[in-house]
């Protein structure tokens, strides 16, 4: 990911039919009046999500480097994100493929599925990619570009959300079925080719790690952790999982972090849940999308400065609390 989705992407889902879906214009209207009726002051929970323990998660990530496909830092990563899953009492599950970049690259990719409750009809998907991008196209320092992204925000912190709340569920059997996808080889991506991202997502998406499976909805994570992040409402995530949207918005400004997640609406973006949607699972980005920003996102976004120093455990609070309400108080 990701660049700002042109109209390519919105043809090849103006031509899927999702169930339960409605126009972009339809999703706005319903999610701006919920939040209307909705209760700002903060709700009252048993159950926390701790944002040091995820700021852990993401730094401890970020100590095996760059997580690019075929390194030994991903193989070790890819070893330890299975090994927190399977402790915290997920059936894990490993989908390794062999990817072929825009470029021609073969990369040695590899999803993981952490299952809760696996047995439980009614599940809910939420996904964010492991892997970082090669190379640091957008380094402020010419001489940069060439080395790989540290990936801490992109995407290390929603991996580490994903890695809390399976913490959590460890200790609080989640409601309903609940299963973890972290998805490999996102970030291999070049701006004239549209398909060349999410490349993990789109294996799994043709190739689910259970037959038939389909989940109420998915939530995608993606660079939910920096300083001043602000979450709008993506547009493919209006248009094609207004509800969702609805829900998870209507969560954050009852958990008191409205003013993380605001209420305008943003760009239409490349990223993992094009594919999910495509795969006809209703599915929604929450992502850290600025349009005061030249690029779209935060200011280390594809440079050498994603780094833990520009992670908020904060915000890492505000996305992880707000699904901790979500999925325990609505589901």
């Amino acid at each position: 990911m990701k660049n700002i989705c042109t109209l390519l992407i919105a043809a090849i889902l103006a031509m899927l039919s999702i169930a339960g879906c409605s126009s972009a214009k339809g999703g706005k209207a319903d999610t701006n009046a919920a939040e209307a009726a909705a209760d700002s002051t903060a709700a009252t929970v048993a159950i926390q999500f701790s944002a040091d323990s995820a700021l852990g998660f993401v730094k401890a990530q970020c100590d095996f480097g760059p997580r690019v496909p075929g390194t030994d830092a991903h193989r070790r990563c890819g070893d330890y994100l299975a090994a927190h899953m399977a402790a915290c009492g997920a059936n894990v599950i490993n989908q390794h493929a062999t990817l072929t970049a825009f470029d021609g690259t073969r990369l040695p990719a590899r999803n993981i599925i952490a299952e809760f409750a696996p047995d439980s009809s009614r599940r809910i998907l939420l996904l964010a990619h492991w892997d970082c991008r090669p190379w640091a196209d957008h380094d402020p320092d010419p001489a940069r570009r060439k080395e790989p992204v540290m990936g801490a925000n992109d995407a290390a912190s929603g991996v580490a959300v994903l890695m809390e709340l399976a913490r959590v569920f460890a200790t609080q059997a989640p409601p309903v079925g609940i299963d973890l996808l972290l998805v490999d080889a996102e970030d291999w991506g070049t701006s004239d080719n549209e398909e060349s991202w999410a490349l993990g997502t789109q294996y799994w998406a043709k190739n689910p790690h259970r037959k038939g499976y389909r989940p109420q909805f998915g939530i995608l994570l993606d660079m939910v952790g920096a300083q001043g992040a602000q979450f709008a409402k993506e547009y493919f995530s209006e248009a094609y999982a207004p509800s969702v949207v609805r829900d998870v918005w209507t969560a954050a400004l009852k958990s008191g972090y409205g003013n993380y997640f605001t209420s305008r609406s943003g760009g239409g973006v490349t990223d993992d849940h094009i594919f999910v949607n495509a795969a006809g699972i209703p599915c929604i980005d929450i992502i850290d999308y600025r349009t005061d920003a030249e690029s779209g996102f935060f200011p280390g976004w594809h440079t050498t400065a994603d780094t833990p120093d520009c992670i908020d455990p904060s915000t890492l609070k505000a996305v992880g609390q707000t699904l901790v309400n979500l999925i325990y108080n609505q589901y």
